[in-house]
């Protein structure tokens, strides 16, 4: 099928399979041009081909119809593969920018990952459109928000996240002290304390999960256990700030933003390209 084809011959094309084998499905104008399209995107490349056939027709379809380019493909494809996305699950992804995120993130905490291997599983910033949160609200709210939409929250981090306790207690000597969330990650087989601020990250923030990380480390772990992550979510972050506040600090530990409303996604490409371009890295779209 070439250039020559136009939408008329696409539509008797369709009608004469669906005539000569009655009941098929699949084969409406609209499918065959997907068809062309998805042969157009990959019968070049073997690396991405091996990949599509261990995933679904409505899962290859979201993803080379929004991918950019080859190295947006493949991180989709071997996402929905490792993970086992439902088309719905892969859409949320797609649709929250996890790619420009996740690159932004490996790219900002490179430094910080080198303490830990733990940190690997987090990233920079976070999505959480799924709360249905009011315009003004409280840590507790937010917490709470987070344990009712579970499902949703452990897509966004991970499927190898398993929520361990809410407001999770440690005593040290003969003081208790609340975690705001705690969670296990099976692959890296760590504990990972999260702790929620509403509004700007502040180098006290850092302190307390840093003492926290300690008790867990000393108290909670088990002896076959990674050492514990930390990671602190707040609505705003000051880059200068952070790298300040982590340049001497030894726990694993990670400051991110997170946001109630799906990102503009202009923004995010931009912010993507830029930061390549900073470090040197070619960010030519590749097809």
């Amino acid at each position: 099928m070439d250039n020559s084809w136009g939408k008329s011959i696409v539509k008797e094309f369709s009608l004469n399979i669906q005539k000569e084998f009655a009941g098929i499905k699949g084969f409406s104008p609209q499918n065959i041009w997907r068809m062309k399209k998805f042969y157009e995107t990959y019968h070049k490349n073997e690396k991405l081909s091996a990949l599509l056939r261990e995933i679904s027709w409505t899962n290859n379809t979201l993803i080379f119809s929004n991918a950019k380019n080859d190295e947006e493909r493949e991180f989709y494809l071997n996402l929905t593969i490792v993970n086992n996305f439902s088309s719905r699950e892969l859409e949320r992804q797609i649709d929250s920018d996890l790619y420009e995120r996740t690159m932004i993130s490996n790219v900002k905490n490179q430094l910080q990952i080198k303490k830990s291997m733990g940190l690997s599983a987090l990233r920079d910033s976070y999505i959480l459109e799924f709360m249905n949160l009011p315009e003004k609200y409280e840590e507790k709210e937010l917490r709470k928000g987070i344990i009712a939409n579970l499902r949703d929250f452990i897509l966004e981090f991970g499927k190898d996240f398993t929520l361990v306790g809410e407001e999770y207690r440690v005593q040290v000597g003969n003081m208790d002290f609340n975690i705001g969330l705690l969670f296990f990650n099976r692959e890296l087989s760590c504990l990972v304390a999260i702790e929620l601020k509403i509004g700007r990250f502040k180098p006290a923030d850092l302190r307390q999960l840093e003492f926290y990380l300690k008790a867990l480390d000393r108290d909670v772990k088990k002896k076959n256990e990674n050492p514990s992550v930390g990671l602190i979510l707040c609505t705003k972050k000051d880059d200068d700030v952070v790298e300040y506040a982590l340049s001497r600090s030894m726990s694993p530990t990670l400051i991110a933003e997170y946001q109630t409303h799906l990102p503009k996604k202009e923004l995010l490409a931009e912010k993507l390209r830029e930061l390549r371009e900073t470090i040197g890295i070619d960010f030519e779209d590749k097809e």
